[in-house]
């Protein structure tokens, strides 16, 4: 039984998802386009101002306690027994962290490039923060649906309003596949919370004795909600298009944290929910990760636009994730976890580094390119190391997820582990082709000639980054220490229900 413990000294989830909310809805009152710069200090102060609420998290969080850390509970709409509930473990503590510290990230990152409606712009990175965060915490099933549908109109706003020149198509199907895909989801909640006697409590939900012909299609509702999101193959043609329209930090944000919403649902709900349904359809989510992993791989080879390939690889590192969930044993999970946190760094540190190159260029076509580490060696050093990172190398972030994944996988079935594995080439292939046309070779167009070098914000972001991504390779202890105790509490119930 999964048990939450409770602390009333403290709201500090509360804080980490109101804090931004505020700061956002005050900017967007408030913030003036005559004076962009104070608008622009207001969103970093209240970016950082989030991201600092949750260091106390990690400091306080014990790594040895079982069930739901920092929880908070009081009625909501109490006609229907829904409560606000919060509360996390150490599946979602760095989750939480990753996604304030990413919102600092895509404040500075806009600070120059954009020009119009900045208020409005940092307003609703700002709010999608905190309603994120709530995805991340919410331990009320009907909560979680409205923050998990909420993320939705920020980002839709963002693509369409500050996206490219075919943005409204993007952001239209963005919104369509995720919200057709959440209302199947909707029917699971309803379905379990007449099940348990009138109960939204996902904790309570998981001891629920559900026969495996409810389980199966729970489970599947449950998919058509999370494979979006995440997104698995075949319902990932959303992303692509999203990513290429949409401006540098809501590719950023799309990248390292809205991908994670779907695969957390998985661990929040799918397998602690309907465990006998996980592993009776283990087969089928394990094939379609692995299509992702190597198909999906073999489609970003072949890309000609930078954001597209980035995109496309950011789907094959997912199914890295999803097949690690359904290996079912601690060394996959972790890894799965760990692959989640590690593509947030490495993600969007790819997406900034394109977007340095377009606002300079204005093109986003590998062949456009070509030399560039002749006129801006400082961006040449950090485009080469994300790109490591994002195949997997040794000492980055990016070889200790999928490292665990192989591991876990091979445990699980050693041909599942080689074929992973073997998805690790085309990884290589298509990050070391791109840095081969982009950055290497002789300068082949005169606009590349005239390009100037990284500038101290741009440096920093970067840096910051850079940091983060070689930190977590050299020592991912405290990220993989938060989670043993949740991750083998999870499996430990998921194994008992199955052999119940």
């Amino acid at each position: 039984m999964i048990q939450s413990t409770f602390s009333a000294s403290f709201s500090l989830l509360s804080l980490a998802i109101w804090c931004p909310i505020a700061f956002g809805v005050l900017i967007l009152a408030f913030g003036r386009d005559d004076n962009p710069g104070l608008v622009r200090i207001a969103a970093l102060i209240g970016s950082v101002v989030s991201f600092l609420v949750t260091l106390p998290l990690i400091q306080r969080f014990d790594n040895a306690a079982h069930g739901m850390q920092f929880a908070e509970k009081m009625p909501w709409i109490e006609r229907f027994n829904i409560q606000y509930f919060l509360g996390i473990d150490g599946i979602s503590l760095w989750l939480v962290v990753l996604t304030s510290f990413i919102t600092i990230i895509v404040v500075i990152s806009a600070w120059e490039v954009i020009q119009k409606k900045v208020a409005q712009y940092m307003g609703a990175f700002l709010i999608l923060s905190g309603l994120m965060v709530g995805v991340f915490c919410a331990l009320d099933g009907m909560l979680f649906y409205v923050f998990f549908e909420a993320t939705l109109i920020p980002m839709f706003i963002i693509i369409g309003v500050w996206g490219g020149g075919n943005r409204v198509y993007a952001a239209i199907k963005f919104f369509l596949y995720t919200f057709f895909g959440s209302l199947l989801m909707l029917v699971a909640l309803l379905y379990l919370y007449f099940a348990s006697g009138g109960s939204f409590d996902i904790t309570y939900w998981h001891d629920l004795p559900l026969p495996l012909n409810v389980q199966i299609p729970l489970f599947l509702a449950f998919l058509m909600a999370f494979a979006v999101k995440v997104p698995m193959w075949p319902v990932h043609t959303w992303l692509p298009d999203a990513h290429v329209e949409a401006p540098t930090g809501g590719s950023v944000v799309l990248a390292a944290i809205m991908l994670k919403l779907g695969a957390y649902g998985f661990l929040r709900f799918s397998l602690p929910i309907t465990p006998d349904a996980s592993h009776y359809l283990a087969p089928m989510m394990i094939t379609l990760s692995l299509i992702a992993v190597i198909y999906i791989g073999l489609v970003a080879l072949v890309q000609t636009d930078m954001k597209k390939l980035v995109a496309y690889s950011s789907i094959a590192h997912m199914g890295f994730v999803t097949l690690g969930f359904f290996a079912f044993n601690d060394m996959a999970v972790q890894g799965g976890i760990v692959q989640m946190v590690s593509h947030g760094f490495v993600s969007a540190a790819m997406f900034l580094c394109i977007g340095v190159l377009y606002d300079r260029m204005h093109t986003r076509a590998i062949a456009d390119y070509g030399g560039v580490v002749n006129t801006m060696p400082k961006f040449a050093a950090f485009f080469v190391l994300f790109s490591l990172a994002n195949c997997g190398l040794p000492a980055t972030s990016g070889f200790v997820g999928e490292f665990m994944v192989i591991l876990g996988a091979i445990k699980f079935n050693f041909w599942i582990g080689l074929l992973a594995g073997t998805a690790l080439i085309f990884g290589a292939a298509y990050s070391l082709w791109l840095v081969k046309r982009v950055i290497f070779g002789a300068v082949a167009n005169p606009q590349v000639a005239k390009l100037k070098d990284l500038s101290l914000r741009e440096f920093g972001m970067l840096g910051v980054l850079a940091i983060a991504v070689l930190v977590m390779g050299v020592y991912p202890a405290p990220i993989t220490d938060a989670m043993q105790t949740s991750v083998a509490d999870l499996l430990q119930h998921v194994s008992i229900s199955k052999a119940n």
